[in-house]
């Protein structure tokens, strides 16, 4: 079956199209969810509640752009408004921003992927999403900041806090990595 077509089905609410459908995609969108929850339960409740929207909404795809850009937006703003009424988007002093942005994270070559991505979801609930926004996911602090209802400010030094904890996140592993291989 063609895209297309499971598309137009499941726009006619056709049960089978919706199954494909979720086969198809599911895996791509899940990887995103996982990026923005803080553990595997919470990224399948984003999930199913991506799909109940993408479902909901689907009569609205006009098949112009990306299916799963559409479906990935969705995603996206399925976490951030699971997270919205969380009051965690503090406001920074300027001055602090200032010395926040050159904080650079190491690139960690000799860190596996899959830790990289726990050590994310261990971040604070407003330094990880704004760090897979931006990071991950290429979003600018302008759309950030419009997105979660924050200042660009906000994002910009969520993003630098963000970083400077996952670097020392990896000097931590790589210290105890390195004392247990000697």
């Amino acid at each position: 079956m063609v895209y297309k077509d499971i598309i137009t089905l499941c726009q006619k609410n056709d049960r089978k199209a919706q199954r494909e459908l979720y086969k198809t995609i599911s895996p791509k969108l899940y990887g995103s969810c996982l990026r923005y929850a803080p553990n595997e339960a919470e990224a399948k409740d984003i999930l199913q509640d991506t799909f109940i929207i993408i479902f909901e909404k689907i009569h609205q795809f006009k098949f112009k752009g990306s299916f799963e850009g559409w479906c990935k937006r969705i995603a996206v703003n399925t976490a951030l408004q699971r997270y919205r009424g969380i009051k965690v988007f503090d406001l920074v002093k300027q001055d602090q921003l200032e010395d926040l942005e050159a904080v650079e994270i190491e690139e960690p070559d000799d860190v596996p992927l899959k830790k990289l991505l726990v050590m994310v979801q261990e971040l604070p609930e407003r330094y990880r999403l704004v760090f897979t926004m931006y990071v991950m996911d290429g979003y600018s602090h302008n759309e950030i900041a419009e997105m979660m209802k924050i200042t660009i400010g906000t994002s910009k030094s969520n993003l630098a806090r963000a970083r400077q904890n996952l670097q020392v996140m990896v000097t931590t592993w790589r210290e105890y990595n390195n004392s247990n291989a000697s």
